[in-house]
């Protein structure tokens, strides 16, 4: 199911949350684990994703995890749905366990081969008393903690054959031409597309973006860029970036989350006299 850890090495647990820090949810979910094992690492990926965006969410865990060993066990809550009928789950992929609410936060992670899903339903695998409004605590929680301490996944409920996933903008590829949206604004302006960098491998570097109706450069990073001019690049996410350097692209190209993106072959053209042109050069 997931790749064991080396005898004494403590196992990882990150959570990535949209509860901010001045509360205490956080502290509340950490307890939860700890009252289950100390044998842990516990890493904070972020707690500062905006409230219930749940695109957000997937897109921290999908640049995030990457990052992790085999055996790391992802716990993720950005769950405006808590208490409602939709599922909690647990996700097997890539080596590593993701635990969350099934409302396609774990959209990216279900783009990989071979994953597992299971329904977090069993009853000894989470606290005794379950709050309708704090399943991070009390289901979600206990369950990484009891993944990271060497319980199977296949044991924490019945498996899930249709979890959930985000309407994730689609990447057309047609005739050299490959179009995509903004997924992402992260706090520097920079905009993030769906469009990974092997789907623009082949169109050559002086390929042409195309946002908001403006035409930038592709370049090799920030600095390539002159200071306040607007360029594209493949970021740390593999993901193609439109920044602007030591400014915002969202503010200067007015884009935001969904702006279309596209990206063509650079063709150059040679300029071929034409026939008039040529009789004009004639000698008479």
């Amino acid at each position: 199911m997931r790749e064991a850890r080396r005898t004494g090495e403590a196992a990882i647990i990150t959570l990535t949350t949209d509860f901010g820090r001045r509360d205490t949810y956080v502290a509340e979910m950490k307890a939860a684990i700890l009252a289950i094992t100390r044998e842990v690492q516990l890493v904070d990926v972020t707690h500062d994703i905006e409230p219930h965006d749940i695109t957000e969410g997937a897109l921290a865990l999908e640049a995030a995890a990457r990052a992790f060993p085999p055996g790391t066990v992802h716990l993720a809550v950005v769950d405006p749905g808590v208490g409602t009928a939709r599922r909690g789950i647990a996700v097997a992929a890539v080596g590593q366990v993701f635990i969350g609410p099934d409302n396609g936060l774990f959209t990216p992670v279900l783009d990989a081969h071979g994953w597992e899903a299971f329904e977090l339903s069993a009853p000894e695998l989470r606290r005794p008393r379950v709050s309708r409004t704090f399943h991070g605590r009390d289901v979600f929680a206990p369950a990484a903690a009891h993944v990271a301490a060497g319980v199977e996944v296949s044991r924490l409920g019945p498996r899930v054959l249709d979890p959930a996933r985000l309407p994730w903008p689609e990447v057309r590829e047609v005739a050299g031409t490959v179009a995509g949206a903004v997924v992402h604004v992260d706090r520097f302006g920079n905009l993030v597309t769906s469009i990974h960098a092997g789907a623009i491998a082949g169109l050559g570097e002086t390929a042409t973006i195309r946002v908001a109706g403006r035409r930038v450069p592709l370049v090799g990073t920030y600095g390539d860029l002159a200071p306040g001019r607007a360029g594209a690049l493949i970021g740390s996410r593999d993901r193609l970036e439109i920044a602007v350097r030591e400014g915002s692209a969202a503010a200067q190209l007015r884009a935001d989350r969904g702006t279309p993106v596209l990206v063509s072959r650079t063709l150059s053209v040679s300029r071929t006299p034409t026939s008039s042109t040529r009789r004009r050069g004639r000698r008479s």
